[in-house]
């Protein structure tokens, strides 16, 4: 805050960089590190950084240049810093990060939303899986970004801001992105890697126009044999059950088994296990399990793994919480 006062003749203007050159693509790569199972850094993914690469390249050379010119330990800035960097390129930079922040934050969140759906052909309990916390994050940063587009066209044509109406800013910035790499370092995203998805689960539900090319896909059999997997060995019951364990189960490869549940029971993977974990619960109710169990333990009982995740589940199925549909049942 007052380093220009005591440092008069201070050359960190010249190190000084537009962060959210850098930050932007480091968000999408955290993301992606993230929401992809068995994440590896590839060379191809430093090319995300090849304009902060030319922007360092670039001011390393004015420092130089300026470096070089007579008298350049008595000003604070050098020639090429004043008539080149401050008269044209932090201007026109100024206006390269927002396009730049908001691309970058636009496919990140179409990572986050594509991984999102492809949970749900995987998992049939996703509540720790959804990292709801990266959602809150990038909604975060987006109103951070959004205020330091408005910070900056205030900045640049009506009023000069001081480092005091500026810093709020960046403080905010830093423990947000602090927060953030704290969280994801302590989530276990294990079970992700006991996935990898190379294929696309198909979403598509049977038409009369699709019953043709539909057969040709799957079969009858096909169809009892993930049917009787679920109600007689009761696969459900298992709270990890995933896409990969059940084909292993049905002896199908995870793209067959997708296919005939999204086709065949037209639900997808996370739908179609919960669907009979609620017809558990009912049942349970229906036998007076509550007078024994608390609602939650019964949902335990039928494979669910969270109370979160059983009310959220048992809403959209009945369109009611599990105390209201037993109100109902009792009456």
């Amino acid at each position: 805050m007052g380093w220009y006062d005591t440092y008069r003749n201070t050359k960190i203007n010249y190190f000084l960089y537009n962060i959210s050159i850098v930050l932007a693509p480091l968000i999408y790569l955290y993301v992606k590190s993230v929401t992809e199972s068995n994440f590896k850094f590839k060379k191809k993914y430093y090319l995300h950084f090849g304009f902060a690469a030319l922007f360092l390249i670039y001011r390393m050379g004015i420092y130089v240049y300026d470096s070089l010119q007579p008298e350049f330990d008595t000003y604070q800035n050098g020639v090429l810093k004043i008539n080149l960097d401050e008269a044209y390129v932090q201007p026109v930079m100024s206006f390269i990060e927002f396009p730049f922040m908001l691309l970058y934050l636009a496919f990140t969140l179409q990572l986050f939303y594509n991984y999102r759906k492809k949970i749900i052909q995987y998992f049939s309990n996703t509540y720790n899986l959804e990292l709801n916390w990266i959602l809150s994050f990038l909604i975060l940063f987006s109103i951070l970004f959004l205020y330091n587009t408005v910070q900056t066209i205030i900045g640049v044509f009506v009023t000069d801001l001081g480092y005091q109406e500026r810093w709020w800013l960046n403080l905010i910035t830093a423990l947000t992105t602090i927060y953030v790499g704290i969280k994801g370092y302590f989530t276990d995203t294990t079970k992700l890697n006991l996935l990898n998805f190379n294929f696309s689960p198909s979403n598509h539900k049977i038409t009369v126009a699709s019953l043709t090319e539909l057969s040709k896909e799957i079969s009858e059999d096909d169809i009892s044999i993930v049917k009787d997997n679920m109600e007689i060995n009761k696969a459900y019951l298992n709270p990890d059950i995933n896409l990969s364990d059940m084909a292993i189960q049905v002896n199908m490869s995870r793209t067959k088994l997708s296919e005939v549940i999204n086709s065949g029971f037209n639900k997808n993977f996370n739908d179609f296990v919960n669907t009979y974990r609620v017809e558990a619960f009912k049942s349970m109710l229906k036998e007076n399990k509550h007078k024994q169990l608390s609602l939650l333990g019964i949902a335990m009982d039928c494979g669910f793994n969270s109370k979160a995740t059983f009310n959220r589940v048992f809403r959209k199925l009945t369109n009611t919480s599990p105390s209201e549909y037993l109100n109902s049942t009792l009456n």
